[in-house]
């Protein structure tokens, strides 16, 4: 499923604190927040009807394989493990039906805006951060709305869902929706693995680094988890032994996954 979004839908799901902080202002600068949201409501206005953001999402059936989300029977969606002492121990696929229950259901999504909210304001620094920042906001607001959407009525496993955009921000609905590269799923090359399920995020202008970085940079990937039990956590250090067993589960080679995992070793 692909949608289409223009600013003026997305600006009142923006998050602005991201925003804030991104400028290095914080909440003790009140005036400077109001001064900056104000110059920022000005240029999404501009903008509006000039670029886009869009998301592409589908849902699968899926089980669990020991750290492994198996997608529609046959793709594997490698995942880590918590090791820290003090820690869960958790990971993603503890969130998924196991393989000898039946299967459940999984999103897997895409959002993104238009490329010229990165290269059209080249000549100058101060819109060009702007834009970026902005653009940025926006790709996480379509991933908000998506995701709401998805809950409520393309998937619907919680259809009477009455939430305000504060109840959004705060995370105050069922599930998940942890994105590539954050803590919970920090392999950025699992963009590959999810631009295959999607069917190719190049139909939203997604294009894929080497190392599956995405661009435009104001973009966002993931998967989407109903279990009631859900929540967000951080992988934090891996220890050399899940490193191996993960790259064998890659596919790849070990030193290629060291790359991709570094932060987290």
């Amino acid at each position: 499923m692909k949608e289409t979004y223009s600013i003026a839908q997305l600006t009142p799901y923006i998050n602005w604190l991201y925003f804030y902080h991104a400028w290095g202002v914080s909440r003790q600068q009140a005036d400077g927040q109001q001064q900056l949201r104000q110059e920022a409501e000005e240029r999404l206005q501009r903008y509006d009807g000039h670029y886009h953001a869009y998301a592409l999402f589908t849902l699968f059936e899926a089980n669990s394989d020991g750290e492994d989300i198996i997608v529609d029977g046959e793709e594997r969606i490698p995942c880590l493990r918590q090791q820290q002492e003090n820690s869960e121990y958790l990971c993603l696929a503890d969130f998924i039906a196991p393989q000898q229950s039946a299967p459940t259901p999984i999103g897997l999504f895409a959002t993104s805006v238009d490329m010229g909210m990165e290269t059209d304001f080249n000549a100058d620094p101060y819109e060009k951060m702007m834009a970026q920042l902005l653009a940025d906001r926006l790709a996480e607001a379509a991933a908000e709305v998506m995701h709401r959407d998805v809950r409520t009525r393309y998937w619907g496993y919680a259809p009477d869902e009455q939430l305000t955009i504060e109840d959004l921000h705060a995370e105050r609905f069922q599930g998940i929706r942890p994105a590539v590269g954050y803590p919970s799923l920090p392999d950025v090359s699992l963009n590959f693995v999810i631009d295959r399920l999607l069917g190719g995020m190049n139909q939203i202008g997604i294009r894929l680094t080497e190392n599956g970085a995405m661009k435009p940079h104001a973009s966002v990937s993931g998967l989407m988890i109903s279990h009631p039990k859900a929540h967000y956590f951080s992988i934090g250090k891996i220890g050399e032994d899940q490193l191996r067993d993960y790259a064998r589960r890659r596919g790849l080679p070990v030193e290629t996954v060291r790359k991709f995992l570094s932060a987290n070793l």
